[in-house]
């Protein structure tokens, strides 16, 4: 999920330009223009409190332990508004033109951790196959350290597919970690499995995508 990132969503120019800011903590902290943005600006903050915010998902998990109480509400609760603020600092970062070095490098970071110990917990508490964890996170962390590599380069841009496969994944994740199925009943489960059968579908299409698109940029400078 890369919405700060700014590197996907950005155009060449602008990532371009970013190669010549700082991690200064000197600039922009709120508001818009066009000098030099503070590397503690809001929008990193957000992204920051978003990674902060993966291990206290966590440990809210382990102390509910499977029961299905409060504890594993709240920890439900937390990932939606984390995974939410994903937007936020992507918005703070393009309208106000607070896009740091140090945002590019963070959001993803922060994405992939909240998701990923999701997942993980999720598998822990064998509600998840270890297999669809592995998949995705292979496919998330995988496309993100390319992203990295190349950045210098070209920009990979977010495919529509791509932006999609992020919603999904987040809705997908949300509805797992709520008991819906305490309040529903089980039928619930058919409807969690669609939805994460639909994000594992989404996450190796695009990431399928992403390699077809290397290759082809790859031969064309070959060229």
């Amino acid at each position: 999920m890369l919405s700060q990132g700014r590197a996907a969503d950005e155009p060449e120019s602008s990532v371009a330009d970013s190669k010549d800011r700082s991690y200064s903590m000197r600039g922009r902290v709120v508001r818009a223009g066009e000098t030099p943005a503070s590397s503690g600006n809001l929008a990193n903050i957000i992204t920051v409190v978003r990674i902060l915010l993966a291990p206290l998902f966590v440990v809210l998990l382990v102390l509910d332990g499977g029961d299905d109480g409060p504890l594993r509400i709240a920890a439900a609760v937390l990932f939606i508004v984390a995974i939410a603020t994903d937007g936020v600092d992507g918005m703070l970062a393009r309208r106000r033109n607070l896009i740091t070095d140090l945002g590019i490098l963070l959001d993803p970071i922060a994405d992939k951790l909240l998701t990923g110990a999701a997942l993980v917990m999720l598998a822990v508490l064998a509600e998840l196959p270890w297999w669809v964890v592995i998949v995705i996170l292979v496919r998330e962390w995988g496309i993100t350290l390319y992203r990295f590599m190349v950045l210098r380069d070209r920009v990979v841009p977010a495919s529509r597919g791509g932006k999609l496969k992020t919603v999904v994944q987040a809705v997908a994740i949300s509805f797992a970690l709520v008991p819906f199925w305490q309040w529903f009943g089980e039928w619930v489960h058919i409807v969690n499995t669609v939805l994460m059968s639909a994000a594992v579908v989404l996450t190796v299409i695009t990431g399928v995508d992403y390699l077809v698109q290397a290759w082809r940029l790859n031969r064309a400078k070959q060229a």
